[in-house]
């Protein structure tokens, strides 16, 4: 049995929200709303490959801080395009239109998300610290029925850093009220969730949904949410 923590903070996308399946499924959408086998690419997977690419390097940029996040929205689909052969600013427009709106209104969340929630909800205040666009993460809680779980939602638009930034997590400290040896950060990334809580002074709860070997130093594992329950 793990010490009585007095606040809980959980990453959001690829922690509770299934990121990968509704962004999947968004894209495959999009693909064929707009035509884009008629433009020239031959087929979704074509359009994937490039994209994952393009949008990973595009992420890295963002929380370096090198490109802002309608640059990283826009270019991930305009470079694509271009990588492809079609060179279309206004289709580029569209598609991150399209996808933003896709993402916030469908809702995919990992098993036993809900019912985690609601059995810490009575135990503990519970918070997110997210990198994610902030009207986006919002509208993914309000449509996904989260939000009321949640006491406090730090943005690093609002805290102006993001993770691993100890700034972030510092920040979501502060305005909790929360003291770093009473928290615990729940998360899914051993860097940007799990190092950077650790620099913070807080322990760390690596939720390692596909059982990826690893040697960091996390203060608790599960491979499931339900196993949270478990544990606190």
């Amino acid at each position: 049995m793990t010490k009585k923590y007095k606040h809980i903070f959980f990453d959001l996308d690829h922690t509770l929200w299934d990121f990968e399946r509704t962004a999947e499924e968004t894209k495959r959408e999009m693909f064929k709303a707009l035509n884009l086998k008629e433009r020239g690419i031959e087929n979704y997977e074509t359009f994937r490959e490039k994209y994952v690419d393009i949008n990973l390097a595009l992420w890295a940029l963002y929380r370096d801080d090198k490109i802002g996040k309608s640059d990283l929205n826009f270019r991930r689909f305009y470079d694509t395009l271009v990588v492809l052969g079609i060179d279309d600013r206004k289709l580029g427009e569209a598609m991150a239109s399209s996808f933003i709106e896709g993402i916030s209104s469908t809702t995919h969340l990992f098993p036993f998300a809900k019912e985690t929630l609601e059995y810490l909800f009575s135990k503990y205040p519970l918070h997110v610290i997210t990198n994610g666009f902030e009207e986006v993460q919002f509208s993914k809680l309000k449509n996904s029925g989260m939000g009321r779980y949640f006491t406090n939602i730090i943005t690093s638009e609002e805290a102006g850093s993001k993770k691993p930034d100890p700034e972030i997590f510092k920040f979501a400290l502060r305005k909790t009220g929360a003291l770093a040896k009473e928290s615990l950060m729940i998360g899914d990334d051993l860097v940007v969730d799990m190092a950077g809580a650790r620099q913070s002074g807080m322990d760390q709860l690596y939720v390692n949904h596909d059982n990826k070997k690893h040697n960091e130093p996390v203060t608790m594992e599960v491979f499931s949410l339900d196993e949270i329950i478990g544990i606190l």
